[in-house]
């Protein structure tokens, strides 16, 4: 009878050990998964238990010291009284049924080592691990006083050991570092866009729009403007009639060009031409143009318009040409997508979706184009899909030409040329091709 009550009563120890066990594993995983940003936003609205979770995240070093040392501890615990008690009381049981005391006492001690490793695994590392992972805001709340109680009690030799490894690290020429950080560089936001994305849980709409903020910055004055081929102009001699008339069939403002395209004298607006005592040549009424290199980044641009009071930007390139022309319309697409105003023709979409691919402009950027395959591209010294498709066919395609392009891990995107203007692709069709039709 005694020995069956002291294997029970090690059974009950080491149960009891296991949920310490569990306890500092849970107060592990919980503080590191937690969102502190949403703890904050509790603690603003004075939810006492967040606010104490909050004030052990700002310690996170201190904190894994201390769950590291209770789990250490509690491990050593369990095979202490494991063997004396389980262990010994199977020997003694085996013994009375006929077995040598070796014997019992080798498989008693199998037993009792085979009992804790399940016990502490299951339900003192993998249980607690999983629920402070799936549910951290809720464990590292209730966790919070205790949390923060264990740590004044037992602070003292969580220091200890934490500057024993401090100066060990120090040794080896690593700076120790006291928190964990939990800010993200664009490159991670991507990532975790990326990844949102595929497990559904944003919206394709705002996945778009939020993977376009994150370009924003990167992007250059060249990556927005509307190229020169497709910038009207007109010449500082012209007569302010014959622009007023342009004016009222096409745009509000116009490039002022002097002798030759690159001769950039400055930018007109319907608005100047439109007092009464109005004549004579455009010359007199162009306002100074915000003249930009190709290269400036579109934060910056904007800035500079915002200073000038303008919403029209003329880029230049490095060798002094007019390369474009980038308006405040031009970098709100950057972000938000094609905006179609009076002054686009109805029919000017930048891609037709159909059941067996796109028909994308060619002038439409690669990373949009991007978007809409949800594939990265080859990169390459071209802004556009009608410079990729240029590129990969070694020349310029006509109508009919395509090109195959592998992608990544696996299957393949062609593009055939269905239209070209002035030489170039204007209109692609675009398909995607599965791993086994492209083999």
């Amino acid at each position: 009878m005694v020995t069956v009550l002291t294997i029970l009563l090690g059974l009950n120890v080491v149960l009891a050990i296991t949920v310490l066990t569990g306890y500092f594993v849970a107060q592990e995983f919980a503080y590191m998964a937690v969102d502190r940003s949403r703890l904050a936003a509790r603690a603003d609205d004075g939810d006492a238990a967040a606010a104490r979770a909050l004030a052990v995240t700002r310690r996170t070093s201190f904190m894994l010291s201390g769950a590291q040392l209770g789990i250490t501890v509690t491990g050593l615990l369990v095979g202490y009284v494991a063997e004396p008690l389980i262990g010994a009381g199977m020997g003694d049981l085996l013994g009375s049924v006929g077995l040598s005391t070796a014997v019992g006492l080798a498989i008693g001690a199998v037993v009792a080592i085979l009992f804790s490793t399940v016990v502490q695994m299951v339900f003192g590392e993998l249980f607690p691990k999983n629920l402070a992972i799936a549910r951290p805001e809720p464990v590292a709340r209730r966790l919070a006083f205790s949390t923060t109680v264990y740590l004044r009690l037992f602070g003292w030799l969580i220091w200890l050991f934490d500057q024993a490894s401090n100066q060990l690290l120090r040794v080896l020429r690593i700076e120790p570092v006291h928190d964990v950080e939990h800010s993200a560089n664009p490159r991670d936001l991507a990532h975790i866009l990326a990844e949102s994305r595929q497990t559904g849980e944003l919206p394709a709409d705002l996945s778009v729009l939020l993977d376009r903020i994150l370009d924003f910055p990167t992007r250059t004055a060249e990556h927005a403007m509307i190229p020169r081929p497709r910038v009207d102009t007109v010449r500082v001699d012209e007569p302010v009639d014959a622009v007023l008339a342009r004016m009222g069939a096409g745009h509000t403002r116009y490039p002022v060009v002097g002798d030759s395209i690159d001769d950039l004298r400055g930018v007109v607006h319907l608005r100047d031409l439109l007092a009464d005592d109005a004549d004579g040549t455009v010359e007199a009424y162009a306002r100074t143009a915000v003249v930009v290199p190709s290269s400036l980044p579109l934060p910056e641009l904007l800035t500079r318009l915002v200073d000038a009071g303008d919403e029209l930007a003329l880029v230049v390139d490095e060798y002094g040409g007019f390369a474009g022309m980038v308006t405040i319309e031009d970098m709100a697409e950057e972000l938000v997508g094609e905006l179609a105003d009076e002054f686009d023709p109805a029919t000017d979409i930048s891609v037709r979706p159909s059941d067996e691919g796109w028909l994308i402009a060619g002038d439409l950027h690669i990373d949009e184009v991007e978007r809409v395959l949800d594939h990265r591209l080859p990169a390459g010294d071209y802004e556009t899909l009608a410079g990729l498709v240029i590129a990969e066919f070694g020349g310029l395609p006509v109508v009919g030409d395509t090109v195959t392009l592998d992608l990544q891990p696996d299957g393949a995107v062609t593009m055939q040329v269905r239209d070209v203007e002035k030489h170039v692709p204007a209109s692609v069709f675009v398909a995607l091709v599965n791993g086994d039709e492209h083999g």
